[in-house]
Order: structure tokens, then C-alpha cells, then sequence
């Protein structure tokens, strides 16, 4: 995660922790819940969010503002005072599709003022919209075009067509540990290949949940896709040789779970 985040923002990142995969999000037991796809924290107390979003569903303007809103509500802990404390936080959004319809590779926004456009909030929220079908370069380097070239195509091929050393050792680790099939557009490793076929699950839970007529079957439907595709990426991880607790913090499952695979 280290590498794609360096490729797309630019700069040296050391997390402080392994990334946590579907990191579950709300204010309050009774508020909307939201699982981020790769929630990332780095020494420097950035935070960063990652999804991968296959589809264009209309609403991840919308959505990002959400994502971003319910990390800031759980970054303070209760009875500070003062919001200096609270992170930067970044949310990424990786498309197949043009967003916004520029032909840009990245768009990133930050508050600004309508009256005096130079005037920046400088509030620490950042938002990435990441296009990996882009076609004008303009504002972005060669090496996140390739990145995201990997993203769509992460093959050897590919891999060897970049200069860039970090997209060759981000191609080892996926060829260590990602399945084969191809399932659209790629993201890295083991855990955050999971991620891609979330959307898998859920239609798979919409199609049992539709001819059962009701909404636990499309509940049960999603639970059963999202549940097998992680002991199969479990199964791949633990061949690996990857202890057991890693895998358990990556796919969701019980190391108890782990154990009988």
C-alpha cells in the first residue's frame, strides 16, 4: 500500500500499521454504516482512504464527502477541546471511467474560496479522483500513468513497459500473492484484490435476494459471496506462508477460521 500511495501522491509515505481492509465507519449504532476499502494510517498521523469503485454509480461525489466526514467524526477522541489534533485525511478514489469527463488521469480538490480563488481552506481534507483510462497527462508524471495503466493491466508486460522501480516491486509483491483470474481492473495485493469483487458479492446477494422475494435473501446473498471469496484469498495468503493472524486482520475471518483452511 506504501507504493501506491508514493506513486500517486508523490512523496515518501511509511505507514505506521498494516493497512486495514473494509474498516467499518459510523457515528452512532443507529447511523448509516460504511466500510472503507483500505483505511491507512501513516508516522505522520495522516490518514488515508482508498476505494476502488468499478462502477459509476452517480454518487461518489456525494460519496466521498461521506467518507470523509464520518473519518473526521472519529479521529477525536470525546471531550477535546482543540481541533488542531485533527489529522489530514485523504480519500482516494480509483475509476476505470472518466468522472468528470476532462480526460484527466487525477483530479484532486481541496476547499477553496469562490471570492478570492487563491485563498485555501488549508482544513487537511484532500479528495482524489483517479481516472485509469485518462488520456491528457497535464499535471500528473509518467509514473502514476503507469500506475494506473497497472491498475487496468497488471501483467508483466505492463510492469516492464515502466521505468519506475516502485511499480516493478509492487508487480513481485502481486505476483507472490494475487490470484490469477482476471476480475476488471486490478488492485495490487491479496487483501485489496477482495475488494474488486465486493461489488460481485452484492449483486450476487441481489440476484438470491430478489428471487426470494425479500430483503434478507439479498442480505444473506452478499454476506455468503463476500464471506467465500475471502476464505479463497485466505486459502492463497496462508499457502504463502503468511502467519496467521496477518491473514485474519486482512480478509475479515477469525484466526480460528484461518486455522481450518
Amino acid at each position: 500500500m506504501e507504493l501506491i500511495l508514493e506513486v500517486i501522491l508523490g512523496r515518501e509515505i511509511i505507514l505506521n500499521h498494516l493497512p486495514q481492509a473494509e474498516k467499518e465507519q459510523r457515528r452512532f449504532l443507529w447511523s448509516k454504516q460504511v466500510k472503507l476499502d483500505v483505511w491507512a494510517k501513516d508516522v505522520d498521523d495522516v490518514v488515508y482512504d482508498t476505494e476502488v469503485q468499478k462502477r459509476n454509480t452517480k454518487d461518489l461525489p456525494k460519496r466521498s464527502r461521506l467518507y470523509n466526514s464520518l473519518i473526521d467524526s472519529n479521529l477525536l477522541p470525546p471531550g477535546t477541546a482543540s481541533y488542531k489534533p485533527l489529522n489530514d485525511v485523504y480519500v482516494i478514489i480509483i475509476t476505470p471511467f472518466d468522472l468528470f469527463g476532462k480526460g484527466l488521469y487525477k483530479y484532486t480538490f481541496n476547499m477553496g474560496c469562490q471570492e478570492a480563488p487563491g485563498i485555501r481552506l488549508e482544513d487537511g481534507a484532500t479528495r482524489i479522483f483517479l481516472n485509469t483510462r485518462g488520456k491528457n497527462p497535464e499535471g500528473v508524471n509518467d509514473e502514476l500513468i503507469d500506475l494506473l495503466k497497472y491498475f487496468e493491466h497488471s501483467t508483466g508486460d505492463t510492469a516492464r513497459n515502466s521505468s519506475s522501480r516502485r511499480i516493478a516491486r509492487l508487480h513481485e509483491k502481486v505476483s507472490d500473492i494475487k490470484a490469477s483470474e482476471e476480475i476488471g481492473v486490478k488492485f495490487m495485493n491479496a487483501w485489496e484484490e477482495k475488494l474488486l469483487d465486493r461489488q460481485d458479492g452484492y449483486e450476487e446477494g441481489k440476484r438470491e435476494g430478489l428471487a426470494e422475494g425479500e430483503e434478507k435473501g439479498l442480505e444473506t446473498g452478499r454476506k455468503k459471496g463476500q464471506s467465500q471469496r475471502s476464505r479463497e484469498i485466505a486459502v492463497k495468503m496462508k499457502a504463502k506462508g503468511m502467519n496467521l493472524e496477518e491473514i485474519a486482520e486482512l480478509t475479515g475471518l477469525k484466526v480460528s477460521e484461518v486455522e481450518k483452511l
